[in-house]
């Protein structure tokens, strides 16, 4: 692992093959000015680019947060092709790097919004989009009272240079059945955007859960979260071994790169086969478990 205040590149150990793609996580502070954060994802995607990334992954809110979760989103909520996924499409195609980042999106209840990620391709544009299915009504927030729920859909994914990439964000990441769910699909990479909210224990979740994904699916995990103060940062991309392979602390508007490597899973999943293994099966529950609307404003 190697971390910088100005990215950190981490390498599986080998030169790279046909089937190795360079993946960023770039942490960021997105605010209430969505002109100044698509300027941010702007810069830090050309550098991401410069660096030979093939995937940059941003946070969830990428395109608009403010600290108070209200009718301040309703107002801020675009659509796919908005402008805030219309100037990624346009990066994308000139820097010829796929983007994922997160999208305060319109809903068709006008009371909520929807939490939704994009993968925007190039010249494809719109790849995959993953709407958050698990919301944050816990340790004293309530999420249901300003978002809607994400269907329990076929899992989002989309292909780079051989290898799967799947999509889920933030609170998902304390459901293993999510990332199961997508490794089922064909996922050698989870990507998750993160609003993961500083508080007791809450960097040590972080860190642990998402070695936890990587280690129990043997698969690639790369996380962009936003810095702190809000967030706990710690961006980081986890190899099938659990091994943090690159990541960055506390820094604002910062990457960590790292090479995932379908070589590496196989050699991984030769002496843990562990999903050849397993006995049980991921299935939704029998009801579409919708949490009611709540109150309040705290997230993760």
């Amino acid at each position: 692992m190697s971390t910088g205040s100005t990215g950190s590149t981490g390498s599986t150990g080998s030169t790279g093959s046909a089937s190795d793609v360079v993946v960023a996580v770039v942490q960021t502070a997105p605010g209430d000015d969505p002109e100044r954060n698509l300027r941010t994802i702007t810069d830090l995607a050309e550098e991401a680019a410069r660096r030979g990334a093939r995937v940059a992954v941003f946070p969830e809110y990428s395109s608009y947060f403010s600290a108070e979760l209200g009718p301040s989103y309703l107002e801020a909520a675009e659509s796919t092709d908005g402008p805030f996924v219309s100037h990624l499409t346009g990066l994308a195609d000139r820097l010829g790097l796929v983007l994922v980042a997160g999208l305060v999106a319109v809903s068709p209840d006008p009371a909520r919004f929807e939490n939704l990620l994009v993968a925007v391709a190039p010249d494809r544009g719109v790849v995959a989009t993953y709407s958050k299915q698990h919301l944050y009504d816990a340790f004293g927030g309530q999420e249901s009272r300003w978002i809607v729920p994400g269907p329990l859909a076929v899992a989002a994914t989309f292909e780079v240079g051989g290898l799967v990439f799947g999509l889920q964000t933030c609170y998902d990441l304390r459901f293993p059945e999510v990332t199961r769910t997508l490794v089922d699909a064909g996922a050698d990479v989870v990507l998750m955007p993160a609003e993961w909210v500083r508080g007791p224990l809450k960097q040590h979740h972080w860190t642990t859960l998402l070695t936890a994904r990587a280690l129990e699916n043997t698969v690639y995990v790369a996380a962009a979260d936003h810095a702190p103060p809000v967030g706990v940062g710690c961006s980081t991309i986890v190899d099938p071994t659990g091994v943090a392979l690159a990541s960055v602390g506390d820094e604002v508007d910062v990457m960590a790169l790292g090479r995932v490597s379908a070589d590496r899973i196989a050699a991984v999943r030769r002496t843990n086969p562990s999903l050849a293994l397993r006995r049980y099966d991921v299935v939704p529950r029998r009801r579409d478990d919708v949490p009611p609307a709540g109150s309040g404003s705290d997230r993760e």
